[in-house]
């Protein structure tokens, strides 16, 4: 078992085209998991992607699209290891920061892409 292990979820109430033209551009990438370097093994297209992952964390990452009644589940999975032999408190450490930032990602998305929907009102069509 990796040492990060990390999954999230977070419905968003966009259509999971929106959600996958978020994470399509490699840009993106740079700017979600900056100390990562993130190289696609499978192209999912509307369902997501996977990557290899290095720099900071050496394994696997996974964003899984899931278009769930009238938006998008947004999967996230992390399974990596630290480069090094490191203390299980500094692994505890990493663990919540990534398990913190995971949510940033997805709950930023959130509030980008669903801006302007009221409440319990559908997704724009596009």
């Amino acid at each position: 078992m990796a040492s990060v292990d990390v999954v999230d979820e977070t419905f968003l109430v966009v259509p999971r085209a929106v959600v996958a033209a978020a994470f399509a551009p490699p840009s993106a990438w740079r700017r979600f998991w900056p100390d990562l370097d993130l190289h696609v093994y499978l192209d999912r297209g509307e369902q997501g992607l996977r990557w290899t992952v290095g720099g900071a964390l050496t394994g696997t990452m996974e964003v899984w699209l899931e278009q769930v009644l009238d938006g998008t589940l947004l999967h996230y999975f992390l399974r990596a290891e630290l480069p090094d032999d490191v203390p299980a408190k500094r692994v505890r450490r990493e663990v919540r920061r990534r398990q913190l930032a995971a949510k940033e990602v997805s709950l930023g998305l959130k509030m980008t892409l669903e801006a302007g929907r009221a409440p319990g009102c559908p997704p724009p069509v596009s």
